[in-house]
């Protein structure tokens, strides 16, 4: 466990350098609030449209891992919801942080994917980004205000993680080819956004706000770190995945929740630093579980 550990600590270190930018030089919030954006509209989606244009994984062969995928999210959304029936917890809080418990840090997972399995685990968990994204979103918003569905709908619609992954996915399936001088530059913004987009979730790190209704929060973050990727253990068993398909499975269930969460809730009227918070604890958790469950996966 502790090679699995030390394998994974290079990305570790670059969450902790973006805290220690953010808190200790003149690199401010809205230095990282921009590298965000940047990260988000432009690195990521060119990383996410070069490994799935050129091949690495298609629907075609990856049909019973996009449906454990999805059965795996979906345990981990009806697992959270199960929070509302607590008359003791405050709902605004229950409302904006279900989220966490399902929602995924797609920074930390690209990194980590490629690190254990190179440009095929990365196709991998672009799919499942693709899977996941529509169906997390849908029911973060569901779980703040019923009535949003539509804005969550024309949101989805311009995320551009799905896009890229989207048009990837369709090139490869039409069996077109990127133009030479393409590919490079597309590595390069793809390598560039792995190193900066795990700054970003370390520039974003507090703890304001943990401290209302931590025991929901602990339900919550016990489904996001141990009860979900129990969950895609069994699945991967019940699907007879494949070993990378099965250890991607594994793996995504174990990452820390999204950093996006926080914009949500705050855009949504919910509880903003308890989330915030929660996203927070979820990110030294991962430290943790990540390398817990690859040691399970691979040995």
């Amino acid at each position: 466990m502790l090679h699995d550990a030390l394998l994974l600590l290079p990305d570790f270190i670059l969450i902790v350098l973006g805290l220690l930018l953010m808190r200790f030089t003149a690199l401010n919030r809205s230095v990282w609030d921009g590298v965000e954006r940047l990260v988000y509209f432009v690195l990521f989606p060119a990383l996410l449209f070069s490994t799935t244009s050129r091949g690495h994984a298609s629907l075609g062969d990856t049909r019973d891992f996009v449906i454990a995928g999805a059965a795996m999210l979906l345990i981990g959304i009806g697992l959270s919801y199960l929070a509302f029936w607590s008359r003791k917890a405050d709902r605004r809080c229950v409302a904006s942080g279900v989220q966490t418990a399902f929602r995924f840090n797609s920074y930390i997972a690209l990194a980590v994917a490629d690190r254990v399995g190179g440009p095929p685990a990365v196709s991998l968990v672009a799919v499942l980004i693709a899977v996941g994204v529509p169906l997390c979103n849908v029911a973060a918003v569901w779980a703040l205000a019923r009535h949003a569905q539509s804005n969550v709908w024309r949101e989805l619609l311009r995320n551009p993680l799905l896009i890229a992954t989207v048009a990837g996915l369709t090139v490869h399936s039409l069996g077109l080819s990127l133009p030479e001088p393409i590919v490079p530059a597309l590595d390069r913004l793809g390598h560039a956004s792995i190193a900066l987009g795990l700054m970003t979730v370390g520039a974003g790190l507090q703890w304001r706000g943990l401290h209302r209704e931590l025991p929901v929060g602990l339900w919550f973050l016990s489904i996001r770190h141990l009860l979900l990727p129990l969950s895609a253990m069994a699945l991967a068993w019940a699907f007879a995945l494949p070993p990378l398909q099965a250890l991607v499975l594994v793996l995504f269930a174990a990452m820390p929740t999204a950093s996006s969460a926080y914009v949500l809730a705050a855009r949504m009227g919910g509880d903003g630093p308890y989330v915030a918070g929660l996203v927070s604890l979820s990110t030294v958790l991962g430290a943790f579980s990540i390398p817990v469950f690859l040691a399970v996966m691979q040995h």
